[in-house]
């Protein structure tokens, strides 16, 4: 049998609700700074919540141009904007000779959402020749990668893969297994989400899964806390360049991480509901491990899926248990959640960025919120402030609406070069 490729991280773009760049939000991460506040990107009068992570300082029009920014929804705006980072930071120069050999993995949980609900008002109140030709192109979640392989012009394997809030380890984890079986040398990896309309915000709502905490956002996200009493719902993306290890060398590329082990299980059990036992998020856990060929003692930090509401932080904590045994009291781990809000397409790619920047900085950020721990969740969550602590192998949990369990596991290039 054929020795397994390895796969590297060359590359790396962010625009979240902490920050516009990697170091922006990297940054914020570690200082534990919230981007969570008030909606100002429309009039929320009508909703129970009325606060969320909002991008900021973004200008699609201005990125973009005009023309542009109207044939593209939202949640493409930001992927595009982030994968312009991160081809720009790996160096990689798409030719004539490499274009099909270059992959684009880039999902999301909601897709062009923005352009549906804007689109049936239209509808109602203008009729059916009032409605753009161009609704469908825009609102399709493969609108994404296809337009990110058309800025570009990479022609290898493209789609997009939608499997709720786990998506963003679902692209990274199935470009990486691209890469391993030598389908592409190289895949752009990521997800992207912005679903911060009424529509969504009140249907989230009415099922209880959102905070209410509108006279006090920024205290809202505290995920593991006794307190906790719904999630965030924010928006953002981000864009890994992943690369076949001995091509990235061949090319003298920096190497932030590489991508050790990949797990996903299914729950099959509830349609918004995670098993409070924990067994499908732990069999995810311990497959991603075994992929790794590594043991539960050499994770040094876990970035926890850490949602804030009652069901995901008790079933996630009982899940690391599961998968780590008494091993897990000894392991760092936070939830980056309580910063940015629950990206949720998004947030695994967003979170698989920040815990890479984590083993860079050898750094654990903080859970800030974290004031009345949960007897449920007695695990070290790094409350309020971050920590120094030597990170060579790192754990991101994803886990998604439906049932989906996505784990990733990422080891530290000590060199910082191929």
């Amino acid at each position: 049998m054929a020795e397994r490729k390895r796969v590297v991280v060359t590359g790396m773009g962010i625009i979240c609700p902490i920050g516009n760049s990697v170091q922006e939000a990297w940054q914020n991460a570690a200082d534990g700074v919230s981007g969570i506040g008030p909606i100002t990107h429309f009039d929320p009068y009508k909703l129970e919540n009325r606060f969320a992570g909002e991008v900021k300082n973004f200008d699609p029009e201005i990125f973009l141009g005009k023309r542009e920014a109207r044939r593209t929804d939202r949640v493409t705006q930001l992927a595009l904007y982030a994968a312009k980072q991160a081809v720009e930071d790996s160096g990689l120069i798409v030719t004539e000779d490499n274009r099909y050999e270059i992959a684009v993995v880039v999902g999301t949980g909601i897709g062009g959402i923005h352009t549906i609900f804007q689109s049936v008002i239209t509808f109602l109140e203008s009729g059916a020749h009032a409605v753009s030709p161009l609704l469908v192109p825009m609102m399709l979640p493969d609108a994404i990668s296809s337009r990110i392989s058309m800025q570009y012009g990479m022609r290898g394997p493209n789609y997009s893969l939608a499997t709720a809030c786990a998506t963003g380890n679902n692209c990274i984890g199935e470009a990486t297994e691209m890469i391993r079986r030598g389908q592409a040398d190289v895949a752009l990896a990521g997800s992207s989400e912005a679903a911060n309309v009424e529509l969504t915000i009140a249907s989230f709502n009415n099922m209880t899964a959102l905070s209410r905490r509108n006279d006090d956002p920024v205290r809202a996200s505290r995920p593991f806390d006794k307190e906790r009493d719904g999630f965030v719902v924010s928006e953002g993306a981000a864009i890994l360049v992943l690369e076949e290890y001995e091509h990235a060398k061949a090319r003298g590329a920096k190497i932030y991480a590489e991508i050790l082990g990949y797990g996903h299980t299914s729950d099959a059990h509830h349609v918004t509901a995670p098993l409070e036992n924990g067994e499908g998020a732990s069999k995810a856990m311990e497959r991603a491990l075994k992929d790794a060929n590594i043991t539960p003692a050499q994770i040094d930090y876990i970035n926890a899926h850490g949602t804030s509401t009652y069901l995901n932080d008790k079933s996630e904590t009982t899940a690391i248990k599961r998968a780590f045994g008494e091993q897990a009291y000894n392991i760092p781990i936070s939830s980056t959640k309580s910063v940015t809000g629950h990206l949720m397409g998004s947030a695994g790619s967003v979170e698989a960025v920040l815990t890479i920047m984590a083993m860079q900085n050898s750094f654990v950020p903080p859970t800030i919120n974290l004031d009345t721990p949960d007897p449920d969740c007695d695990l070290d969550y790094t409350p309020h402030v971050g920590k120094t602590h030597p990170i060579s192998v790192a754990m991101s949990n994803s886990f998604g609406f439906g049932g989906h369990n996505a784990v990733l596991v990422f080891g530290k290039n000590v060199n910082g070069r191929a």
